[in-house]
């Protein structure tokens, strides 16, 4: 199995104020370019209703117009692997991304990690930034056994501070 590159860029820029990190992207997100693509991934519909802005119905144009206007940036933990599908628990022989290049001039102060193989990872080989991390449960649709308002519930605190 050959190994996997992320495929498509951070979105970051000099107003982001926190950073969101998952793991790598899932097949269906790789395929179509962009974050948190498929259908059941729970990430759009949480930052819908954190903001009370559209993520959900908006397209990737949109979705990035609406993270800006809410300071959020987004990467992974992951840069390249080897991965079976789109299962974290596969993800070995991995290439870290480069967090303090993506956090360099920007207002970062805190860093969410979307799952426990983020959080994992990130704190394998991110350690000046040790600080700035909080782990958050999954949206992933793998991670059934929270429910929408728990997970609701623990991103609203953690996107505003609360």
């Amino acid at each position: 199995m050959e190994p996997i590159r992320h495929g498509f860029p951070p979105v970051v820029d000099d107003r982001s104020r926190i950073l969101v990190l998952g793991s790598f992207p899932s097949v269906r997100s790789r395929a179509e370019g962009f974050f948190y693509m498929h259908p059941r991934n729970r990430f759009w519909r949480i930052l819908s209703d954190v903001f009370g802005a559209d993520f959900v119905g908006a397209d990737v144009n949109g979705r990035i117009r609406l993270l800006r206007r809410y300071g959020i940036a987004l990467y992974d933990v992951v840069e390249e692997c080897r991965v079976t599908g789109s299962g974290d628990a596969s993800i070995r022989d991995v290439v870290y991304a480069d967090i303090g290049a993506l956090l360099a001039g920007t207002k970062i102060r805190r860093i969410l990690l979307n799952g426990t193989t983020a959080l994992r990872l990130f704190k394998r080989r991110q350690v000046p930034f040790a600080d700035l991390a909080v782990g958050v449960p999954s949206t992933s649709p793998a991670n059934a056994a929270t429910t929408y308002e728990d997970l609701l519930s623990a991103w609203r605190a953690a996107l505003l501070g609360r």
